[in-house]
């Protein structure tokens, strides 16, 4: 299929064919670099009418039983449902082990749904190197909500937060010591908590955790200090509080685009998206350059024998990128 083809295809709502440019996208051959790029500058245009979501939670929080209830009830309503969902690689593939279509089975089969999961590989921040790629092309098939879904919660696992609008957190019950496992930092840059696995025996647990992460953002300086972060409690088996979850969601996104906050977010995360392809740009020369190759490891060796400083052999290889 020729890229005039595919592009059409895509802007059509084609899956197979949006599946086949993700695939493009997500290569690392110089040729499928050249034509995805092509693509992309094609489709760029129809891109960012979303509404972009990043789930994250520590593995157990329940991430995919919500999205698929999350992204069932949005179909309910009409809405079209994107799900990029990273999963862990597997070293000896390379591919994902957990398969998110086999978790989301319902979701799955949901003619409104589309759900493509990725390996993370070796990026870190939990998510895929090309995720903000597949992102705009899932945009650009006409999805009226994108859904992030990273490999688990950490300091490192923060780059979700620079390709999506709202930031929502998933933590499941346990009250004040699962706040422990929580970092700090992730706390901060979420838009909203959910306290999944509200129902059943873990209910009362559960509205004890939810006390105690609003009790713990009372700490912290908000994120927006005109729109503080809520913590609201939901059961993806029940199906309770997934609606006031939307609506919350609804609110706070319509609120930024209204005060500029959200034309200026994503300025900044394409912004930061430029300078991080930079830095991989840099590696991906020092690997595939043999001069550079040989080069790096004299000053690896000569950083390790105390002959040079670290911060002059970098700026020293720098020098000999820019000269090749």
């Amino acid at each position: 299929m020729t890229a005039r083809k595919v592009k059409a295809a895509v802007l059509g709502g084609d899956r197979r064919a949006l599946a086949r440019a993700i695939t493009l996208v997500e290569s690392t051959r110089p040729a499928d670099r050249e034509k995805a790029e092509s693509l992309l500058t094609e489709l760029l245009p129809r891109a960012g009418k979303a509404m972009r979501l990043g789930i994250s939670g520590a593995p157990g929080a329940g991430k995919s039983t919500f999205i698929e209830a999350f992204g069932q009830h949005l179909t309910g309503q009409g809405k079209s449902v994107a799900v990029l969902a990273v999963d862990p690689s597997s070293r000896r593939s390379g591919g994902s082990i957990l398969g998110d279509k086999t978790r989301m089975e319902k979701l799955a089969r949901d003619p409104r749904a589309f759900i493509r999961p990725s390996p993370a590989g070796t990026t870190p921040g939990g998510v895929a190197r090309r995720t903000r790629e597949a992102l705009l092309l899932v945009e650009a098939a006409g999805f009226d909500v994108v859904l992030v879904e990273t490999v688990g919660v950490g300091q490192s696992e923060m780059a979700v937060a620079d390709m999506v609008d709202l930031f929502v957190l998933l933590v499941s019950p346990g009250g004040g010591d699962d706040l422990q496992g929580i970092k700090r930092g992730v706390m901060e840059l979420a838009d909203l908590i959910l306290v999944t696995k509200s129902d059943g025996d873990l209910l009362k647990a559960a509205n004890r955790a939810a006390s105690d992460y609003q009790a713990a953002l009372h700490l912290m300086r908000p994120k927006y200090p005109q729109v503080p972060p809520q913590v609201l409690q939901v059961s993806s088996v029940e199906g309770s509080g997934i609606a006031q979850a939307w609506r919350a969601m609804v609110t706070l996104h319509a609120t930024l685009a209204k005060v500029g906050h959200l034309k200026r977010l994503r300025a900044d995360q394409a912004l930061r998206w430029f300078w991080g392809e930079v830095q991989a740009a840099l590696g991906e020369e020092l690997t595939q350059n043999k001069t550079l190759g040989e080069e790096a490891r004299k000053l690896e060796a000569a950083i390790l024998a105390g002959k040079v400083l670290p911060f002059a052999a970098a700026r020293s290889l720098f020098r000999r990128i820019i000269a090749a």
